[in-house]
């Protein structure tokens, strides 16, 4: 008798909170290697992402993971042993792909770090909007310490994040950082009791879903473009972003249920035109 093989479990789970609705939580999972980073997990959370971005019901994600033991330690180090230099470059367009993707989602994005999120993990979590981070979380980059440098946008992001001479230590030291220092370095946003990152941040992120989606994805879109240009064109980018949501259906039911005293009942696919394409 020929036993059927059990199906793998997904690299990344894809779920919504409350089933159905407007959050979306995107779970490494990948335990046993501590959520490095293989191509094929790449390439899943590549795709995941795409199709979210593509969804105007999703007002928040969440990026967490499946183990209690880490969030994501980086690149797969393991799969890289033996590569050619052509290999190894075709695998970083792969990775590359897959942290332009967190980077570009419309809506915003908090992460749920706990245990290690190492290098390409800590990259991970940068590039969402906000960290909430048990407090047994272990952050680092230390990509120079293996004869590499920070390549998932960490040279950029922490710099970006803490400034540079903060970003400059932690990246030439390669020296790793508890929940507290990480939050005192400003790396971190929320800190909370080991094992209740998801829980808060999941909690955070129904607290932003009850918001206008509308609104929500103009103001990430022009804090994000306005962050690296000067004062005048920042302002230009948001005055764009506020004429196009204040012309969308939300800015009208949001101002009635305000003089009506009762909550908003956004549009669940309102986005459209009134988004300013990333």
């Amino acid at each position: 008798m020929v036993t059927a093989q059990q199906p793998e479990p997904p690299l990344v789970q894809v779920s919504r909170h409350p089933p159905g609705q407007h959050i979306v939580e995107v779970a490494l999972n990948r335990p046993t290697a501590l959520n490095a980073v293989s191509s094929a997990m790449a390439q899943s959370l590549t795709a995941e992402l795409a199709s979210l971005a593509a969804d105007s019901s999703v007002r928040v994600v969440v990026l967490s993971s499946t183990s209690e033991r880490a969030f994501c330690v980086g690149a797969d180090l393991k799969e890289r042993h033996g590569m050619s230099d052509e290999e190894l470059f075709t695998q970083r367009d792969i990775s590359r792909q897959a942290y332009a993707a967190v980077l570009g989602l419309p809506m915003p994005v908090i992460a749920a770090v706990e245990g290690y999120a190492l290098g390409g993990g800590l990259e991970l979590a940068l590039s969402a909007d906000l960290i909430v981070a048990g407090e047994g979380a272990v952050i680092g980059l230390p990509e120079v310490s293996v004869g590499l440098m920070p390549g998932g946008g960490g040279t950029q992001l922490l710099t970006r994040r803490v400034g540079w001479s903060k970003a400059a230590s932690m990246i030439f030291t390669a020296r790793r950082l508890d929940a507290h220092q990480g939050a005192a370095l400003g790396v971190l946003d929320q800190i909370t009791g080991t094992g209740r990152a998801r829980g808060i941040a999941l909690e955070l992120a129904a607290e932003v879903a009850r918001h206008s989606p509308v609104g929500l994805r103009n103001a990430k879109h022009a804090m994000r473009l306005g962050s690296d240009i000067d004062l005048r064109s920042g302002l230009d980018i948001e005055d764009e972003c506020w004429r196009r949501t204040a012309s969308s259906q939300d800015r009208k039911e949001g101002i009635s249920a305000f003089n009506e005293r009762r909550s908003p009942q956004w549009q669940r696919n309102p986005l459209g035109a009134t988004i300013i394409d990333p």
